[in-house]
């Protein structure tokens, strides 16, 4: 054999067709702050849109629906319900103030005792619908304000009280007389907070 013969260069057919892979550019930091920004807008908007038209989530002021509810209760609040059906008797409802006093708060949470047609009356500490007197368990006395009524509901009208039956304790449509379905924001469906206390209404 000749030891002389030069020597062949190893190397395989993958090697030799081996090209470089271009490395994928990454994003730049303003490129992914820009698509998180981009995603926090939407979602902004999208809980907006929905605590407009859909759902409200509110906080309890004041007393005069103990004791059902109680200071800084948290309740969500349905808007939708009576765009597919009528306010009911007992509903707990939210509602914009319709009192033009110097208490007059933005909004209020009542119930519902009277629907349009009923005739509404406050006698001997009780609670009358169409004659009727109404057992009411949410109630925790009897009511100590002065007598009211008899008073009918014209059409598209309801009369609130709160619960809280304590003389002075509710402003409700004893004060500022029946409200109409535009005044009623939605209906208080339960409380989420504190989860303690989280119950349906």
């Amino acid at each position: 054999m000749n030891s002389n013969m030069p020597s062949m260069e190893h190397s395989t057919f993958e090697e030799q067709n081996q090209k470089p892979v271009p490395k994928q550019a990454g994003k730049s930091w303003s490129a992914e702050l820009w698509d998180w920004v981009k995603t926090i807008v939407v979602a902004f908007v999208i809980m907006m849109l929905l605590n407009l038209f859909v759902f409200n989530l509110s906080m309890v002021k004041g007393q005069s629906m103990q004791p059902t509810l109680v200071e800084s209760d948290r309740l969500f609040v349905n808007k939708m319900v009576y765009h597919f059906g009528e306010p009911a008797r007992s509903d707990v409802i939210v509602l914009r103030d319709p009192s033009e006093d110097a208490g007059k708060k933005d909004f209020l949470v009542k119930r519902i005792v009277g629907l349009p047609g009923d005739t509404i009356e406050v006698k001997d500490h009780h609670l009358y619908v169409n004659g009727i007197q109404q057992a009411e368990s949410y109630t925790d006395i009897e009511v100590q304000d002065p007598d009211f009524g008899p008073l009918t509901l014209a059409s598209d009208h309801f009369f609130v009280m709160g619960d809280n039956r304590h003389e002075g304790k509710s402003k409700d449509s004893r004060v500022f007389g029946s409200i109409t379905s535009s005044e009623i924001v939605g209906k208080a469906e339960f409380i989420f907070w504190p989860f303690s206390e989280m119950k349906k209404l």
